[in-house]
């Protein structure tokens, strides 16, 4: 069957842009109000824009208040955040701080996320997360204000946190070891426990 995305509805299209475009990465985003609430949540519309100069970028679906979510709200406050990588340990506390909560709860305390300080931000990082980026905003392009239209965000990447026994002698990640979850749609989630090698020709 052949959509004609003009002709459906925006709901139509997020589901069948969401159920296709898969699995797709999850930045599992801290940052920290400017009255020291500390915010961590998921966004799965979340890629690399960049190596050099390093830059992440990540999406805000727009929400039906018209309002920003916490995560873009606090950026543009204070311009820092820790986009924290999920492995499979971390589903369960990342799916939980999906939850709606008010601005001035800690999803962190809600979850019962362990946090640590970071180096380069004042935004906690998840202690527990395998991959850890601190990050300062670059730039936010709103594509469209209307629900479910996107807002992309650039983030400038100032250190990397890569845990010890994760990291290859060739400086690389070990991908058999990191175990990371991705997105798929509605609430389906997929692993990286079973990879497959193919050398480039």
């Amino acid at each position: 069957m052949l959509f004609q995305t003009s002709e459906i509805s925006a709901l139509d299209n997020y589901r069948l842009l969401v159920s296709g475009v898969t699995p797709r990465p999850i930045a599992w985003i801290s940052t920290q109000s400017s009255s020291g609430v500390n915010n961590l949540a998921p966004y799965s519309f979340f890629n690399v824009a960049s190596c050099h100069p390093p830059v992440l970028m990540f999406t805000q679906v727009q929400p039906q208040s018209g309002k920003n979510k916490d995560t873009l709200s606090n950026l543009l406050d204070t311009q820092e955040c820790v986009v924290n990588i999920v492995n499979t340990d971390l589903a369960d506390l990342m799916n939980q701080t999906c939850a709606n909560l008010p601005s001035d709860q800690s999803e962190f305390e809600f979850a019962g996320v362990s946090a640590c300080a970071s180096e380069s931000v004042r935004a906690l990082s998840v202690a527990e997360a395998p991959i850890r980026y601190e990050c300062r905003l670059r730039e936010v392009l709103t594509i469209s204000s209307l629900p479910m239209g996107g807002t992309v965000v650039l983030l400038d990447v100032l250190s990397i946190f890569v845990r010890d026994d994760l990291l290859s002698n060739e400086g690389a990640v070990k991908q058999n070891m990191l175990d990371s979850v991705g997105k798929m749609g509605g609430d389906w989630y997929s692993n990286t426990r079973e990879l497959f090698e193919m050398k480039r020709p």
